[in-house]
């Protein structure tokens, strides 16, 4: 259902936000296709949207060679241009677009649900505003990661009719505006006001196949807890952000790992987890977990010491690629079995580095791995911050991260009993540590506040895991690539929208500064 789904609206969705051919554009108003899109049920709509977007922002290019290695969670085995910035233009607007693809279905899910002819064969599947709500909801989580990365993007509000809101209507704007940032936060915030305020809790969202919230006060738990991640991010910066961080958390967030969002991956080699899929079915080992991460949970760097989460993120060195596909290793205490790949080496050097280096653990390579879109801990420690660096609130997140990644309770008792108490570099350095496996959200936080402060910095040495081969050195400098001496402040803008939409890219740019990897968004730290 997904493909035949896809491969219709897949064209509309480029359209939406790159098209430059009339033709092409009375082609698609007239598919004879089309009216078969509102006979699918909306939950099949809804999943493949759901699995479609996550999928392609968290594989092994979107993710793998982009935000993960840079905010350290991976390194590159083989080829580390992009660990140093060097990414490939093919994957940021393959990015780019994919997102947009995702929202097309999410808006088709709201058209489904308030179309006279097809809301009432819809209802059979679920409450006609819980439906609304969960798109209204899944294109706010969709637009924020486009806005986060690119800033100025096409917007669509289902609630607002600001004329710069020009995205997926295709037959109204064929080369829509890029609304700025300022617009964009403060209508994700208001959209997520509103749809948490339009569901119907004693309600289902869908009867049948829903693969991701399974009921309406995880969808509301989801809406609030989202606000208050963005409104905590704009804060200062957006007007009304500080009240819907109030409204937010009064109207009901997480509480526990139960409410967690996440979509889980089926346990075969069908529709696996990406990462399963590019190790297992394309045969890679392009990724290994990164030396300052390894570190870090290792208690070499930082203030918290030992942290058991190592065992749970990463393999041990005697752990083969099939080891951790079978789950066939045991755990150990002994910390050097532990070894991350060195982070930003030239690729020269990575076969004398790889060697004896931890692939991520079994808990992450396997089918049935769960993509996280936001889960309780980041919320505690976002109520940390928002409550002056509260220790309870940070002790609370802590303990959530480690429970679900199935760390012993004796070991997390002795974790909480020696952790360095709650201040602002101790609560996101722990959140840093929450968000593995997260980089979009933690390329963000990064971006937002300049932690964690562990990072392997351009211009930065470090040791290596073997002497060089060559001059026998043990240590080896960070040197980034495009002219950088940090990290990205942003993504630039896909090369193939020049040509498409460029007097809306030429806008764009003007407006938030330059079209450079060094513009920084309007709450980035200054």
């Amino acid at each position: 259902m997904k493909k035949i789904f896809i491969s219709i609206i897949s064209i509309v969705a480029l359209l939406a936000t790159t098209v430059s051919c009339t033709d092409q554009l009375d082609e698609i108003n007239v598919n004879p296709n089309q009216p078969e899109i509102l006979k699918v049920p909306a939950y099949g709509v809804f999943n493949g949207a759901v699995t479609f977007l996550m999928t392609q922002s968290r594989g092994s290019f979107s993710s793998g060679r982009m935000a993960l290695p840079w905010i350290q969670y991976s390194a590159q085995r083989n080829y580390t241009e992009e660990d140093r910035f060097q990414f490939r233009e093919g994957t940021n607007q393959s990015l780019y677009t994919d997102y947009y693809l995702a929202a097309v279905d999410f808006k088709t899910i709201i058209d489904l649900n308030t179309n006279p002819a097809t809301k009432a064969v819809n209802a059979v599947y679920g409450n006609n505003d819980n439906q609304i709500a969960a798109a209204r909801v899944m294109l706010a989580y969709t637009f924020l990661q486009l806005v986060d990365v690119y800033g100025d993007v096409p917007y669509y509000s289902y609630g607002n009719q600001d004329a710069d809101f020009q995205a997926l209507q295709l037959t109204k704007y064929i080369k829509p505006k890029f609304a700025s940032q300022q617009k964009i936060y403060a209508d994700l915030m208001k959209e997520l006001k509103e749809a948490s305020a339009m569901i119907v809790t004693s309600e289902s969202v869908f009867t049948k196949g829903d693969n991701l919230f399974k009921s309406a006060i995880k969808l509301k738990k989801f809406a609030n807890s989202l606000r208050l991640r963005i409104a905590t991010r704009v804060k200062g910066v957006v007007p009304g952000a500080e009240a819907h961080v109030a409204e937010a958390i009064a109207e009901g967030v997480m509480t526990s790992n139960e409410d967690n969002v996440g979509l889980t991956y089926q346990k075969d080699d069908v529709n696996p987890s990406p990462f399963y899929r590019d190790f297992y079915l394309g045969n890679r080992t392009d990724f290994a977990i990164a030396n300052t991460f390894v570190d870090l949970l290792k208690g070499k760097l930082g203030v918290f010491g030992v942290d058991p989460r190592l065992q749970k993120y990463a393999a041990p060195t005697t752990a083969s690629k099939t080891d951790v596909k079978t789950f066939s290793y045991t755990e150990t205490d002994d910390l050097t079995k532990y070894v991350g790949m060195p982070y930003g080496v030239p690729s020269s050097l990575t076969a004398s580095q790889r060697p004896n280096t931890s692939f991520w653990s079994s808990n992450v390579l396997k089918q049935d791995y769960t993509e996280i879109l936001m889960e309780y801990a980041e919320v505690e420690f976002l109520l940390s911050e928002n409550n002056g660096w509260d220790n309870t609130n940070y002790q609370k997140g802590v303990k959530a991260s480690m429970e679900r990644w199935e760390v012993s309770a004796a070991k997390i008792g002795v974790y909480l009993a020696n952790l360095a108490p709650a201040n602002q570099a101790n609560v996101l350095n722990q959140k840093y540590i929450a968000l593995f496996m997260q980089p979009y959200e933690a390329f963000a936080e990064y971006r937002r506040t300049g932690f964690p402060n562990t990072l392997l910095q351009p211009g930065g040495s470090y040791d290596l895991n073997a002497p060089h081969p060559e001059t026998a050195a043990t240590t080896y400098t960070f040197e980034a690539l495009r002219g950088l001496t940090s990290m990205p402040a942003r993504f630039t803008y896909p090369v193939n929208l020049q040509q498409l939409n460029g007097e809306s890219v030429k806008a764009a740019s003007s407006n938030i500064g330059g079209d450079l990897l060094t513009t920084k968004l309007i709450w980035a730290k200054k």
